[in-house]
C-alpha cells in the first residue's frame, strides 16, 4: 500500500472523530438539519481526504437519491456519503455535495478545548499529589 498523502485544511474545520484527519472547513458548511440512521449529520460543499465507495440508488426522506458512501482516507471509519444524483427536480441542489455524520466527526476547536482541560486537569492533579 501506499503512502497516505492529505491536505493540511486553514481554518477551523471538522476532523475524523477517530484520527482527527481534517475533512471540511466550517466555510463550507451549508446545512445543519441533515440526518443518518445514525443521528444528525451536516451538508458541506466540499470535503477532503476521503475515498469513495460504490455508487447506489437509496431512498432517503427527501426521496431517491444516487450516492456513494465516503470513508476517512486515514482510518478508513465510514464518515458519511456523497450525493450524485438527486431524482426529484426540487433536491438537484443536493448533487455533487457531502453529508457527514456528526457522530463521526469532531470540530477542531472541541478537541484542541478537550486536550487542553485534559492537560490543566492533569496539573491539578500533580499540585494535589504534592
Amino acid at each position: 500500500m501506499g503512502r497516505i498523502f492529505t491536505v493540511e485544511l486553514e481554518g477551523r474545520s471538522y476532523c475524523c472523530k477517530f484520527c482527527k484527519t481534517h475533512l471540511a472547513l466550517v466555510d463550507d458548511l451549508i446545512s445543519l438539519t441533515f440526518y443518518c440512521q445514525r443521528g444528525k449529520a451536516y451538508l458541506f460543499s466540499n470535503v477532503v481526504n476521503f475515498t469513495i465507495g460504490e455508487l447506489e440508488e437509496r431512498s432517503m426522506i427527501s426521496g431517491l437519491h444516487t450516492v456513494a458512501d465516503i470513508y476517512c482516507c486515514r482510518c478508513g471509519q465510514i464518515i458519511g456519503w456523497k450525493y450524485e444524483i438527486a431524482h426529484e427536480k426540487n433536491q438537484k441542489y443536493k448533487e455533487g455535495k457531502f453529508v457527514l455524520e456528526r457522530g463521526r466527526i469532531v470540530d477542531e476547536i472541541d478537541f484542541s478545548t478537550t486536550e487542553f482541560y485534559m492537560e490543566s486537569h492533569a496539573n491539578m492533579s500533580d499540585a494535589e499529589d504534592a
